[in-house]
């Protein structure tokens, strides 16, 4: 027997979201960049789906050790949908002690920056930086 206890809580993504600004305004999907139980063939497909869709990516388990090319090669299939300009966001423990915020573009994000302790949140052709943070916005015309 094993007791459950369900504690209501707030995601990695929620909290990295909010720290970058309003990046989830829009669609958006979940992605796990860990090939450890998800064939990368299976992921490139999702990844490659997400790009075509233009939704914004929450991308899980980005980096590790281990595992250190997968995010760069996640970003180059963002990147053949996306232009170079397409804001790129990670937070490193979001909501935690050492909480670290970097946002950077398609053409200029390092994903040596990341590890297994960031979510990295890759926008779609609609979200911009606005005022230093990332926001995509609920519908297309932008109110001036």
């Amino acid at each position: 027997r094993v007791d459950v206890v369900g504690v209501p809580g707030v995601t990695a993504g929620l909290a990295a979201a909010a720290l970058l600004g309003a990046p989830l305004g829009h669609d958006h999907v979940y992605l796990s960049l860990s090939d450890l139980h998800t064939p990368w063939e299976v992921i490139v497909r999702r990844i490659t789906a997400a790009a075509e869709a233009d939704l914004v990516a929450l991308l899980y388990n980005p980096r590790s050790r281990a595992r250190d090319w997968q995010l760069g090669a996640a970003l180059e299939l963002f990147a053949a949908h996306r232009p170079p300009d397409t804001p790129v966001g990670v937070v490193r423990n979001a909501s935690r002690a050492g909480e670290r915020v970097h946002l950077a573009t398609l053409a200029t994000f390092d994903p040596a920056l990341v590890d297994m302790y960031g979510v990295v949140v890759v926008g779609s052709t609609r979200t911009r930086l606005v005022a230093g943070r990332m926001v995509t916005p609920r519908g297309y015309r932008w109110r001036r």
